[in-house]
C-alpha cells in the first residue's frame, strides 16, 4: 500500500486520515482541499466565532476561546506526529478554526460585511506573518502551529475594531 501525500506531496502513513486527531486538526478534512486549504478550513471558524459571540457575558466568550486556543496546542502536536512531514503541514487547519474567535472578540457579527471584512483580514494577516506571528511559529510542535495564528488573530481583532470604530453610523449597517 502507497502513503498518500499531503499538498506539500510529504508522504502521510496509511491511515492517519482515520485519526482523530488528524480528522479534527484538518478540520474534518476541509484542509485536504486542493484548492486554498487553509482558506477552506478557516470556514469553520465563522459558525464557532458566531457561537461563542452569542454567550453572554465576554469573561464567558474569553475562557472558551483560551479552552479552545489550549486544546489546539496538544491536538495539532499528536496531528502532525501522525501525519509526519513538514513541522506545519497546510492540511492542517484548527489553528485557523481555533483564532478566528479572536478576531470577532466583542465585535457584533450582526452583518455579513462584517463576517467577510473580519475573514479577509485574518486570512492576509495569517498569511503575510507580521512579527511576531513569523517568530511565533519557530515554537515547538503543535504550540508553533498555534501561535502564529493567535497573532493573526489579535491583529486582525484590532483592525476590524478601529474599522468599526472609524465606520460612520456603523460598520456593516448598509
Amino acid at each position: 500500500m502507497t502513503a498518500k501525500t499531503t499538498k506539500s506531496n510529504e508522504p502521510v502513513p496509511p491511515g492517519a486520515f482515520r485519526n482523530w486527531a488528524v480528522c479534527l486538526a484538518t478540520g474534518t478534512w476541509l484542509g485536504r482541499s486542493p484548492v486554498a486549504p487553509g482558506t477552506v478550513g478557516t470556514l469553520w471558524g465563522i459558525p464557532l466565532a458566531w457561537g461563542i459571540g452569542l454567550l453572554p457575558s465576554p469573561w464567558i466568550q474569553a475562557a472558551i476561546i483560551l479552552a479552545i486556543c489550549a486544546a489546539g496546542v496538544p491536538l495539532c502536536t499528536a496531528a502532525v506526529r501522525r501525519l509526519g512531514g513538514p513541522k506545519d503541514p497546510g492540511c492542517i487547519v484548527f489553528d485557523e478554526i481555533a483564532s478566528l474567535p479572536i478576531t470577532f472578540f466583542l465585535v457584533p457579527m450582526n452583518h455579513w460585511t462584517v463576517v467577510v471584512v473580519g475573514f479577509l483580514l485574518h486570512r492576509l494577516v495569517d498569511i503575510t506573518k507580521p512579527p511576531p506571528a513569523r517568530q511565533l511559529e519557530a515554537l515547538p510542535e503543535g504550540l508553533g502551529i498555534m501561535a502564529d495564528d493567535w497573532a493573526a488573530g489579535v491583529f486582525s481583532n484590532l483592525a476590524l475594531q478601529l474599522l468599526v470604530w472609524l465606520s460612520p453610523g456603523g460598520f456593516g449597517s448598509v
